[in-house]
């Protein structure tokens, strides 16, 4: 089981948390853009990739055997930082459908392009399974 950890000397996490520790199998989910099961990017909008990516990392994940809650950090790489502030709102309820109120470490990096054409978005993960 999974257990975030808050030290009370730092300032409260909003979308993410500090730490977490758990016990189990290590798995390591390589980057993932917003392809469908096509191969294709499902859109150039951001939101829309953003929720892609986060579906495929889970998507990783299910196929070993976890789910959502097994994810103990994410890294999101994006090449639009404005962008990003721009749809907070929006990616909150993208990511409440997938993760509900459970927020994993997680990692924030601009970057100037992805090596898809396209993608806007690209996130990794590493989930810990039972």
């Amino acid at each position: 089981m999974n257990r975030t950890i808050t030290p009370s000397i730092l300032p409260k996490p909003r979308g993410y948390s500090h730490g977490v520790t758990t016990t189990g199998t290590v798995l390591y989910v390589a980057g993932q853009v917003a392809h469908d099961t096509s191969g294709r990017l499902v859109s150039p909008e951001f939101t829309a990739q953003f929720g892609q990516c986060l579906d495929n990392v889970l998507t990783v994940v299910r196929a070993a055997g976890g789910g959502s809650a097994n994810v103990v950090k994410l890294v999101a790489y994006v090449t639009d930082i404005g962008k990003y502030r721009e749809c907070t709102r929006d990616l909150r309820e993208v990511w409440k459908a997938r993760f509900g109120d459970y927020y994993p470490a997680m990692t924030l990096v601009a970057v100037a392009a992805l090596i898809e054409p396209g993608a806007v978005v690209e996130i990794e993960g590493v989930a810990h399974l039972p």
